[in-house]
């Protein structure tokens, strides 16, 4: 017998070994466990034993990425089997024939392994199950798996039909796996529609399995997004990533969800998950998977090279890092190589040609948001124009004119374009002002000192983001307005160089300059030779920019209220002048808006959404709505603050479609935000708050800088899909916002995401992790001033630990959820918590019924007292129902206390006592409740109905059929094809209970 730490290794101990490995998660660790436990088993003389370990070797290495090595294992396995069959018990012989299958995967997917030498396997596995009685469906299976490899249709179509047709046993595989491949023989086919019809009882939840809908959720990918249902092809990704992500087994499914972010437009989320997983490029294990991650990974770092990220790093094992160029090199060569392995083998180019259009797939979309984090591959891609200092220009209305084209030699005819653009207010202005330049210079024509100072006016607009560029050319261009005798737009010019000084960083120079501009122009106003709409320009100029300076005055809250009186007097000039040009209800909006901005900061929102609600009508009247995108969503932003969802919703809605196509990616997202909020607060349909939260989340990370956003915006998100019950992608999208939500908001926001993503954990089975979420927001709640949510966490804590089977934790989860409900005077639900407990307690054989009682005591005391207390009608009601509970929950806990019913050997009657005693609770849940009437009408003939039960099983038929007949009194003789459905689970279950007595 071999050793290990100086302990002897018995037959026994390396049987309990391999049962707490099989427990083990699948991987490197679980697998090498397993070879270890193999030299052991060896060593110990125990035939039954050896057969064993080398069947669970196989299964580690099966569910692994080195599935290749089971060959060897099965081989031996074979070998004994025909030395000795009688070894093989009746679960060791289907075990071994459960492999079998395994084995003809393994070898097909080995380049390595001769063509022969597979077709050799298949009628030695058709002979095995014919002895051993089995259907020859799973033969069928492989040799199609087979043909489909080799690109040999007809034999596989053939092939396809044999196996479907025959019959399904116990060594079949699982219907959830076979509608996988015969999907996936579809999808090859392009016929997309099929494909998803056979994997839909698989992606509705009807069949699954260990390793499904996890891979059928991966190919189900390119099938709908060929198809152009990319919604959907988004839920299948976020669902199916989830599931797959870091199972070495699952090494084909995490390929396609990297082809995926390829073809939609999120390469950055693909090369995240290529980086996770990139082990798998390099992996010995199965052949044909690593080909897939390299197929993949190829696709990905293609596009990335093609959109000008050839140098971008990508970390690989080891701290190594590479450019995806140099990645790209090594991953497709790589993908060549093997794939020339499989046609060298196959004696076909079926593999070859797959790879290489996979490697040559071109993308469906530019733009599918997928609502969860991931890093930028570069900024924003939608360029917002530069604002003048008096407005900014933010979509095109379907109405507007459009600029004269570019390219025309007619000078004229675009000059004349340009300046009716300009008037017009309209955005295509810059475009119309660059196409004069541009002809004026290709022709050599000459222009006027005027046009020559508006051009270059304009094309110090286009170089704002180069300060040191644009405020000597609008310096030049006042010397050209002023040559041409316009001194007023001269000193406008001059304005605007000063403007753009100070929000250059030279606030104190540039403000001063405007200051002494401000007042030439009202010289020149009042002389006649500035208009109103330049005077104003520049006071508004000057404005803007002493509101920058607010916070570092030495009393802010006087040199705000200082300004707004400056930006008052704006309003006053230039409402005097309203009709001197239309553009001067632009100016008035423009002054509403940056004096509603100086309100909103001082606290008064409703003055300034009336002020923003008064631009946004002045923009309209001016035919400028895509200036009123700005003022809409302030207004948008406001009414939400001020509790009023539906003006909000309105604004919001009123800015994209005005604004949209030129609103910034920060501002766009900020928009569809606040319209995603203002919609779930007024409870419209979570599906467009869906919609609007995931557009949000896009928008916010094109932006820099922008994660607080984006993290509110998945926040938002995760619980529109989780009110959807569209549980998965909600866990993805919230685990994504955790790490910014801690990072750049407060407490409230971080426990809220765990919250709800405890609610979808649970929703989804997982309890335990479930309670991990639902525990660490309690542990932030308990610091809170108000407790209730420390409460309700904690007792969420508690169902989900009762949902993991950890007994002891949930007792302690629910004994904190009942003193804090206490503690906030909510007996009500503290006796929940209460009889929680003693649900557990007679779970546990060291306390059992006895302690289960007491508890139900405690929580039947506390509901006592507090239905003896005065209280309104509600109140009233509400604690009677929850005594009435208590009363029935003691009475089944009774029932499940006992170990027969009164009639099965129930020697000494403690069944009958049981079922008695429970019964008086029954009697007085109905007493309680009856006080109630109406409200209390479905559990009072719950309760009935309980009772009635109990009398049946007491032998008491007569007492049984009288109760079961009064909840069908109770109901009337309504026919029950009304709403109530719980009155109809009421009447069938009365009636069923009559049919049982008969």
């Amino acid at each position: 017998m071999t050793y290990e730490n100086g302990t002897p290794h018995t037959v026994e101990s390396i049987r309990q070994a391999l049962w707490e490995n099989d427990a083990e998660p699948k991987g490197p660790a679980r697998t090498h466990r397993a070879e270890e436990l193999v030299a052991l088993a060896e060593t110990a003389g125990d035939r039954q034993l050896l057969l064993d370990a080398l069947l669970d070797l196989i299964s580690a290495y099966q569910f692994s990425s080195e599935s290749g090595k089971t060959l060897v294992p099965f081989s031996r396995l074979l070998r004994m089997w025909d030395e000795n069959p009688g070894d093989f018990s009746g679960p060791a012989l289907h075990r071994l024939h459960w492999r079998f299958k395994w084995i003809i995967y393994s070898l097909t997917g080995n380049p390595d392994i001769p063509l022969d030498a597979i077709r050799r396997w298949l009628p030695d596995m058709e002979r095995h199950y014919r002895i051993a009685g089995y259907s020859l469906r799973p033969v069928r299976s492989a040799e199609f798996y087979l043909a489909q490899h080799l690109g040999d249709d007809a034999l596989a179509a053939r092939l396809l039909e044999e196996w479907t047709g025959a019959d399904r046993d116990r060594m079949s595989d699982c219907l959830a796996c076979e509608l996988n491949e015969q999907g996936e023989w579809h999808a090859d086919h392009a016929d997309d529609e099929r494909a998803l019809a056979t994997w839909a009882p698989v992606l509705n939840g009807e069949q699954s399995c260990a390793e499904q809908p996890h891979l059928i959720l991966a190919l189900s990918l390119v099938p709908l997004l060929r198809l152009g249902r990319f919604d959907e092809a988004r839920r299948n990704h976020l669902r199916g990533y989830r599931l797959a992500r870091g199972n070495g087994s699952l090494v084909p499914a995490l390929a396609r969800h990297i082809e995926f972010c390829a073809l939609t437009g999120n390469e950055a989320r693909g090369l995240e998950i290529l980086a996770e997983h990139a082990a798998y490029l390099d992996n010995d294990g199965e052949p044909l998977s690593r080909l897939e991650i390299l197929s993949a990974a190829a696709l990905l770092l293609r596009r990335l090279v093609e959109l000008g990220h050839a140098d971008r790093p990508v970390p690989l094992p080891g701290g190594i890092t590479v450019t995806a160029e140099q990645l790209l090199a090594r991953t497709r060569e790589a993908a060549d190589g093997l794939a020339r392995r499989f046609d060298e083998r196959n004696a076909t180019d079926r593999v070859g040609t797959r790879v290489a259009a996979r490697m040559a797939g071109t993308p469906f979309t530019d733009r599918l948001p997928l609502g969860v984090r991931g890093a930028r591959l570069a900024p924003g891609s939608v360029a917002r124009p530069k604002p003048a200092p008096e407005s900014a220009p933010e979509s095109t209305p379907e109405s507007a004119p459009v600029a004269a084209e570019a390219g025309s030699e007619d000078l004229a005819a675009l000059l004349a374009e340009a300046r009716r653009l300009t008037l017009a207010q309209h955005p295509d202005a810059r475009a119309a002002w660059r196409a004069v330049a541009e002809t004026a210079e290709r022709t050599g024509t000459g222009l006027d000192a005027s046009a020559s100072a508006e051009v270059t006016y304009h094309a110090a607009v286009d170089a704002l983001d180069d300060p040191d560029t644009a405020v000597p050319l609008f310096r030049r261009a006042a010397e050209q307005f002023e040559a041409a005798g316009d001194l007023g737009e001269g000193a406008a010019g001059r304005a605007r160089a000063a403007y753009t000084t100070a929000v250059s960083g030279r606030t104190e120079e540039g403000l001063a300059e405007l200051d002494v501009l401000c007042a030439q122009l009202r010289t020149l106003h009042a002389d006649g030779r500035a208009t109103a709409r330049q005077l104003t320009g520049a006071l508004l100029a000057a404005a803007r920019v002493r509101r920058g300076t607010l916070p570092s005055a030495p009393d802010p809250e006087a040199a705000a209220e200082a300004l707004a009186e400056e930006l008052r007097a704006v309003l006053r000039l230039a409402e005097e002048h309203r009709t001197e040009d239309r553009r001067m209800r632009s100016r008035i909006a423009d002054t509403s808006c940056l004096l509603g901005g100086l309100l909103a900061g001082r606290g008064d929102a409703p003055q300034a959404a009336e002020l923003f609600a008064r631009a946004v009508e002045l923009y309209h009247e001016a035919a400028a709505p895509w200036f009123a995108a700005e003022a809409e969503a302030r207004l948008a932003e406001l009414s939400l603050a001020l509790g009023r969802p539906e003006q909000a919703e309105k604004a919001a809605r009123a800015a994209l479609d005005h604004g949209a196509e030129l609103l910034e990616p920060l501002g766009r997202a900020h928009l569809h935000l606040i319209l995603a909020e203002a919609l779930a607060a007024s409870g419209q349909d979570d599906n467009e708050v869906a919609g609007h939260a995931l557009e949000a989340t896009h928008w916010a990370d094109e932006a820099a800088g922008s994660e607080a956003l984006a993290a509110w915006a998945r926040l938002v998100l995760g619980g529109a899909l989780l009110r959807l019950r569209r549980f998965d992608e909600a866990a993805s999208v919230l685990e994504s916002a955790l790490p910014d939500l801690q990072e750049h908001h407060q407490e409230g926001q971080v426990v809220q995401a765990r919250w709800w993503l405890g609610e979808c954990l649970d929703a989804l089975g997982d309890h335990r992790q479930a309670s991990e979420q639902f525990l660490l927001a309690a542990d932030i709640a308990k610091g809170w001033d108000g407790q209730r949510d420390h409460a309700v966490l904690a007792h969420l804590a508690g169902d989900a630990l009762n949902g993991a089977g950890l007994n002891e934790q949930a007792a302690a989860a629910y004994a904190r959820a009942e003193e804090l409900w206490r503690g906030l005077g909510r007996p009500h639900n503290a006796a929940r918590a209460v009889r929680a407990q003693a649900w557990l307690a007679l779970r546990d054989a060291g306390r059992g019924l006895p302690a289960a009682r007491d508890l139900m005591a405690t929580a039947e005391q506390l509901l006592t007292e507090a239905v003896a207390e005065p209280a309104d009608g509600d109140n009233q009601a509400m604690l009677r129902t929850a005594l009435a509970g208590t009363y029935r929950q003691t009475g089944e806990l009774l029932v499940r206390g006992c170990a027969s019913e009164p009639g099965d050997e129930d020697d000494d009657g403690t069944a009958r006592h049981a079922y008695e005693e429970a019964l008086g609770y029954a009697e007085k849940a109905i007493t309680v409740l009856a006080p109630l009437g109406e409200t209390g009408r479905h559990d009072r003939t719950g309760a009935q109905l309980m009772a009635a039960w109990l009398e049946a099983d007491l032998g008491r038929n007569s007492a049984a059929d009288t109760r079961a007949r009064a909840v069908l009194d109770d109901y009337g003789d309504e026919d029950g094809s009304g709403p109530d459905a719980t009155a109809e689970r009421r009447r069938a279950e009365a009636r069923a209970l009559l049919d049982y007595i008969g």
